[in-house]
């Protein structure tokens, strides 16, 4: 490091991906080092690689320089893992952003896939849809432009009950190993030749044949999941980001490695699908619904989204635009909006006389003038109940749950009625779209309100009492708790604005305590990010696979220093 000279690195970054794909300057740099919702810090540079080699070009230079990398896909995710945090590190920092290497290999015809370093979700949806097939999330993060490795780093979790969290065992990676050694790490079950040159560039190009590709005894996805989640007296959640049985060289990483290309199983896309959507006044009635559909149903449900009522009238509000962009013009727009949205906040800072948020307030206003966008039979349903479920079935399935409901509801409190097409299409982008509810209401608000709180968490199986009743001292330091979230799998997101001159992270501790006591897990599938303290196994997984500590220091509140001192 003391030989280090930044203009010689800095030029022999661009010798690698380009000038145009190199940003050095403070405001080009700012949507790569700041987090999606939250975290921040400097970094020296973004580079760009166009190829994977490229990116094993650019690592090179940053183990004989000793400098830390960040590698970064589409910089969705809600926890801060992905970009620095604060100004703290002992060493400078390379931010890595993957997303000009998009490209999706099938396999098997489509039955599994490859995803380079920086393919999406919605890219995966549009290469299977001729072949009748599904990645394991077909929305949510998809929406916004979500990287399809992001998700295996992450172990994220997605809202299809059969399908688990995103998690394989067949990787290609970059570790740096004890002796500072950087070493490519090939899992993929290809044969792609012996250097990391050729490694990379076969795999990139396609230069491999149906022989070269092998099928070891290694998981392309959580297969035992649907098992685990009819479990329903176990004392553990189903799934959760730090589950040991899930942390597996690229899977969990959190960008601890250099992750090159996954693979991964796919699903058949079902040819019938129902959807019911529930309503009731009490938070049992569901609780029964969920452990009769999970231990005594033939077919498990494809989804089930919980909305709370509170949480559904801010999505109606606050994310009305989102919800309109996505019907109308499709969820592939969704990434493009982002990045727009990203260029004219940076336009608007540069402009004192604009206010704070400037996008945020002009789409919020914009979108008072615009027609209601909920079907008439769920704005009924919210005047009537307090919490809404909105559950899909597919293929046998359907008549199994239609018989269920109907039997049900002649007994106990509540209704349900069955979704046409549209009501269907919508209700279920309803559900999606709430997690940006907070966050417009923050930006729009917060010269009024505190911080926002974001929290996934993760109950065990058997819980019963799954809807929150916090203690009063916790309760009332809120000024707004919106919920909803993945009920079968007891996957819930619990969004809060606390009130204002409230100390966060002291709430932060004693709600985090709270869930302890009825031991649940956090996160449940955002990551621990810069928010979350990774506990001991995760934090051991972080430490075995960078022992040097210089790929992403400080994820789940770690140490920032070289060999973790």
């Amino acid at each position: 490091m003391n030989n280090f000279n930044k203009d010689h690195f800095i030029k022999d970054l661009g010798y690698i991906v380009g000038e145009k794909n190199l940003i050095i300057t403070k405001w080009g740099k700012l949507p790569y080092s700041k987090g999606w919702r939250y975290g921040r810090g400097d970094a020296l540079a973004v580079a760009k690689p166009g190829s994977l080699f490229e990116i094993w070009e650019i690592l090179e230079i940053c183990v004989k320089q000793n400098i830390i990398v960040i590698m970064q896909a589409a910089n969705t995710g809600l926890t801060g893992g992905s970009t620095p945090f604060g100004n703290n590190y002992d060493r400078s920092i390379l931010i890595i952003n993957t997303m000009r290497i998009s490209d999706i290999h099938l396999i098997d015809e489509g039955k599994q896939i490859v995803g380079l370093a920086g393919s999406t979700l919605i890219g995966l949806e549009e290469k299977l849809a001729p072949y009748g097939r599904e990645p394991h999330s077909v929305i949510g993060s998809s929406c916004i432009g979500a990287s399809i490795v992001g998700g295996v780093c992450n172990n994220s979790g997605g809202a299809l009950i059969k399908r688990g969290p995103a998690y394989t065992e067949l990787a290609l990676y970059a570790q740096i190993d004890l002796n500072g050694e950087l070493v490519l790490v090939n899992e993929l079950g290809i044969e792609l030749g012996d250097t990391p040159k050729e490694i990379l560039n076969n795999l990139q190009n396609k230069s491999y044949n149906e022989g070269q590709i092998k099928f070891p005894n290694k998981l392309a996805s959580d297969n035992e999941y649907e098992k685990r989640v009819r479990n329903i007296e176990a004392d553990t959640p189903s799934r959760f980001n730090a589950d040991k049985r899930r942390l597996h060289g690229a899977s969990g990483c959190a960008g601890k490695v250099a992750v090159f290309a996954v693979r991964l199983d796919t699903y058949p896309k079902p040819e019938r699908n129902q959807v019911y959507y529930i309503g009731t006044n009490t938070s049992s009635v569901l609780t029964t619904i969920r452990r009769d559909i999970l231990s005594k149903f033939k077919h498990l449900p494809t989804s089930g989204e919980y909305l709370h009522r509170d949480c559904y009238d801010a999505a109606k509000k606050y994310s009305k635009d989102t919800f309109i962009m996505i019907d109308k013009l499709g969820a592939d727009y969704i990434p493009k909006l982002f990045e727009f949205k990203r260029i004219v906040d940076l336009i608007a800072d540069k402009i004192k006389i604009l206010p704070d948020q400037f996008s945020d307030r002009l789409m919020q206003f914009i979108s008072k003038f615009t027609f209601n966008h909920l079907p008439r039979r769920m704005e009924d349903f919210r005047d009537r109940y307090e919490h809404h479920w909105i559950i899909e079935m597919s293929e046998q399935g359907i008549g199994e749950a239609k018989e269920y409901f109907e039997k049900f509801f002649q007994k106990n409190e509540g209704d349900y009625f069955e979704c046409d097409e549209k009501e269907a299409k919508k209700a279920i982008l309803h559900r999606f779209v709430a997690a940006s509810a907070l966050g417009r209401y923050h930006s729009i608000n917060k010269k009024y309100i505190g911080s926002m709180l974001s929290l996934d968490i993760a109950f065990p199986r058997n819980e019963l009492d799954w809807f929150e009743n916090l203690p009063e001292e916790i309760d009332s330091a809120f000024e707004m708790k919106l919920y909803y979230g993945h009920l079968f799998c007891h996957v819930l997101h619990h969004n809060y604005i606390v009130k204002k001159g409230i100390d966060v992270e002291e709430l932060m501790q004693k709600l985090l305590k709270y869930y302890d006591s009825k031991g649940a897990e956090y996160p449940a599938e955002h990551n621990v990010g810069h928010e979350y303290i990774a506990k001991p196994a995760l934090s051991n997984f972080y430490k075995n696979l960078d022992p040097t500590n210089s790929f992403n220091p400080g994820i789940g509140k770690t140490s920032k220093k070289k060999f973790w001192s």
